[in-house]
C-alpha cells in the first residue's frame, strides 16, 4: 500500500477500512467501500444495525422510528446498483402523490402535490391563486440545486478548487427566512417553504438561502416511500453486507480514532484496538475525542417530541402525512403496519408542548384518544440517547455552519465522515450523497 493512497482517491491498493457507525450512512459506506474491493469492518455500538431506520414494534404494531419517506429515489438506486443487485430486484420504492398536506391556522387546507409543477401551481392556486409565486420561488431554486449538485455533493469539495459560482453560493449572507418574506406574499407559503427545516428543528433565520432547494427536489422529483415501512431499507443494506463480506462488530464502543504522526492507523474500541488504513466517522464526530475539536463550534440538531399509538376504530382518512400548523407545530404520519382492524400512526410535536400531544392533536379535531390500543412516547432525549447523535445532522447556525461540519475527508489524513453529520440536509438522500462522496474520496482498491 501507498502511504498517500487512502488520500488520493484512485488507484489504491485494497485498504482495511474501518467504518464507525452502522446507521444508515455507514451500511451505505461499508457496502460501497466492499465493492470497490476493500476490507471493511464496520463497528457499532448497539446489538442491532440501521440507526434511525430500525423500526418501532409493539403489541403487533410497527411504527417507521425515522423517516417514513426519501426525496432523490436516484441516490439510493445508485447505492444499491453500485453496491451490487438493483433496487428494483429487491425493494419496491413507489412515488406518493402527495409531499405532504398542509393545514393551517385560518382553516385553510394545501395538499402538496409530488412531483409536479404544474399540479403545485393549481393547488396553490386553489388556495387563493397563489401558484405563480410559488412556481416563480421554486424555479429560482432550480439553478442553486444544479451548482449544488455538480460541485459540492456529487464530488467531494475542494473550497480552493471550487468555481465562482458554488463560493458565491455557500458564501452568501443571506438566510432562506429573508428570502421568504421577500418573494412569498402570503404566510402560508412560507409556512410550505420553511416547513422541512422547521420540522428538523432549525430556526429558518439561521437556514442558508440555497438550502431552499429542497422546494425544487420536492417538486422535481416527487416523494417516496416503500409500503410497509422504510425500515425494509435498512433491512436490506444489512443483507447486503453479508453478500459484500463485511465484517460487522455489534454492541462495540468506539472510543476514539487512532493517530500516529498525523494519520490515522485504527480505532480504539470498548473490545480493543482495530487496525485499519482509513476510517470512515458515520456518527457525530464530538463521540470522537480526535475529532470533536474540529466541530466544536457546532451543534446538533434535536429530533422532535415522538409519540408511535396503535390505533383501532372509526379513524378520520388521512394521507401519509399531516401538519398542522401552530405551536406546537404537530406531524401526524399514518403509515406504519398493524393487526387487521387497526392502524399505526406517528405524531411528532415541535414547539411549546404544554400539554399531552394526544390532547394538542384533539385541539385540531383529530382526536385518536378513544381509539388508543398502545402506546409509546419519546422524548428528544430518549431518541438521542437510543441513536447516541441526532439522525437530523448539524444545527444551522448560519452560513459558516457548511464549514464546521466535516466531510467527505477530514483534517486526520485517512480519517473520513459520511452521515447526517457530515452533509447539508438530514434525510437518506443526504446522507447517501454523503457515502457516495466518501467511497469516491477513498476510491476502488
Amino acid at each position: 500500500m501507498e502511504e498517500e493512497g487512502p488520500d488520493r482517491g484512485v488507484g489504491v491498493s485494497a485498504l482495511r477500512i474501518v467504518v464507525i457507525g452502522g446507521g444508515f450512512g455507514g451500511l451505505a459506506s461499508a457496502v460501497r467501500l466492499a465493492k470497490f474491493g476493500h476490507g471493511v469492518t464496520l463497528v457499532e455500538h448497539s446489538d442491532t444495525l440501521g440507526g434511525a431506520l430500525q423500526p418501532v414494534r409493539a403489541d403487533g404494531f410497527t411504527w417507521d422510528a425515522g423517516p417514513s419517506s426519501t426525496l432523490l429515489p436516484a441516490v439510493i438506486r445508485d447505492l444499491f446498483r453500485k453496491s451490487g443487485r438493483p433496487l428494483e430486484r429487491e425493494l419496491d420504492l413507489q412515488p406518493l402523490d402527495l409531499v405532504r398536506e398542509h393545514r393551517f391556522a385560518d382553516g385553510s387546507v394545501l395538499g402538496l402535490p409530488s412531483g409536479s409543477r404544474t399540479a403545485q401551481i393549481a393547488a396553490f392556486d386553489e388556495l387563493g391563486g397563489l401558484g405563480a409565486a410559488w412556481a416563480a420561488y421554486v424555479d429560482e431554486r432550480a439553478g442553486e440545486w444544479e451548482v449544488l449538485r455538480r460541485g459540492y455533493l456529487e464530488q467531494p469539495w475542494d473550497r480552493d478548487l471550487s468555481s465562482r459560482e458554488l463560493s458565491d453560493l455557500l458564501g452568501s449572507r443571506e438566510m432562506l427566512h429573508k428570502r421568504l418574506r421577500k418573494v412569498l406574499p402570503d404566510a402560508r407559503l412560507r409556512l410550505v417553504a420553511s416547513h422541512p427545516f422547521v420540522a428538523d428543528g432549525h430556526d429558518v433565520r439561521n437556514v442558508p438561502v440555497w438550502m431552499g432547494a429542497v422546494s425544487y427536489l420536492e417538486q422535481t422529483f416527487g416523494t417516496w416511500t416503500i409500503p410497509g415501512g422504510m425500515t425494509a431499507l435498512g433491512a436490506a443494506l444489512v443483507d447486503r453486507l453479508d453478500t459484500r463480506e463485511v465484517t460487522v462488530e455489534r454492541g462495540t464502543t468506539v472510543l476514539d480514532v487512532v493517530v500516529r504522526k498525523g494519520r490515522a492507523v485504527g480505532v480504539r474500541t470498548s473490545a480493543g484496538d482495530l487496525d485499519a488504513d482509513a476510517v470512515v466517522c458515520a456518527v457525530d464526530p464530538r463521540r470522537l475525542p480526535a475529532l470533536a475539536g474540529f466541530v466544536r463550534r457546532s451543534m446538533p440538531a434535536i429530533p422532535p417530541v415522538v409519540c408511535h399509538v396503535g390505533l383501532e376504530g372509526d379513524l378520520p382518512d388521512l394521507p401519509h402525512e399531516v401538519v398542522l400548523h401552530g405551536d406546537p407545530m404537530l406531524v401526524v404520519r399514518t403509515g406504519g403496519t398493524s393487526p387487521d382492524g387497526g392502524a399505526a400512526w406517528t405524531i411528532h410535536g415541535r414547539g411549546q408542548i404544554a400539554e399531552d400531544v394526544l390532547r394538542a392533536l384533539a385541539r385540531h379535531r383529530i382526536d385518536l384518544r378513544p381509539h388508543v390500543v398502545t402506546r409509546i412516547d419519546r422524548s428528544p432525549r430518549d431518541l438521542v440517547e437510543a441513536w447516541s447523535g441526532s439522525p437530523l445532522g448539524v444545527l444551522w447556525q448560519g452560513r459558516q455552519t457548511v464549514r464546521d461540519r466535516l466531510g467527505p475527508t477530514t483534517p486526520i489524513s485517512g480519517v473520513y465522515a459520511a452521515g447526517a453529520h457530515a452533509t447539508p440536509g438530514s434525510g437518506l438522500p443526504f446522507v447517501g450523497l454523503s457515502a457516495a462522496l466518501v467511497a469516491q474520496a477513498i476510491g476502488p482498491a
